[in-house]
């Protein structure tokens, strides 16, 4: 098994906040954008339910908790809600809207450096980006990473967090497996593979070139 650098949790818990702002402010556009002010307005009622209060004397692990919690109730009823009113061609336009947006909210100076050392150093520039991806993982679900080279990385996940709430296929079908994967290659040039096994899953990232 390969080390891998820790996540401290007040970072997971910064990370799963920065995220629902991300998915409430691309959501809202892209609601209010096809299907008008009273669809974001429906979806909310939706989502509120769901959300938790954070405790300000909570554990920073505690707020993790109930932010990633948070985060897993949103996420899910954004997908189901959009595929209700819009259909199959409704979430395919909302991967492609949620894979720009990724984009561009990750267009920083350090990751153009990086694209930049790859194609100089190709072995050298994978390394440091799989390094990267393995530690940003972290918030989403525990792992461990069992190969990684500079041609391919191996990571292990036992049991999916995301898979231990209810109604999460989508999560996993969507939002990992093809929006996820699309920025990464597309943002990154690393290709993600996956093989699941009911809640368990191992993933292959290789470099595109």
């Amino acid at each position: 098994m390969v080390e891998v650098k820790e996540m401290p949790f007040n970072e997971k818990f910064t990370i799963v906040q920065d995220n629902i702002e991300f998915s409430n402010i691309l959501l809202e556009e892209f609601i209010n954008k096809h299907l008008g002010k009273d669809a974001v307005s429906e979806l909310h009622k939706r989502i509120q339910p769901g959300i938790t209060h954070i405790p300000k004397d909570a554990s920073i692990e505690e707020k993790y908790e109930i932010a990633y919690s948070n985060w897993i109730n949103a996420s899910k009823n954004n997908f189901q809600f959009i595929r209700e009113r819009m259909g199959d061609k409704g979430l395919k336009k909302f991967e492609q809207a949620d894979v720009a947006a990724l984009k561009a909210s990750n267009a920083s100076l350090a990751l153009s450096m990086l694209n930049m050392i790859k194609r100089i150093a190709p072995i050298y520039g994978f390394r440091m980006t799989a390094k990267e991806l393995t530690y940003q993982l972290q918030w989403i679900t525990p792992f461990s990473i069992s190969e990684i080279t500079g041609e391919r990385v191996i990571i292990d996940i036992p049991r999916c967090k995301i898979l231990d709430y209810p109604d999460t296929d989508d999560l996993c079908n969507i939002g990992c497996q093809s929006i996820y994967s699309q920025w990464i290659a597309e943002q990154l040039k690393v290709k993600m593979e996956y093989a699941i096994q009911g809640n368990s899953c191992t993933c292959l990232a290789t470099p595109l070139n």
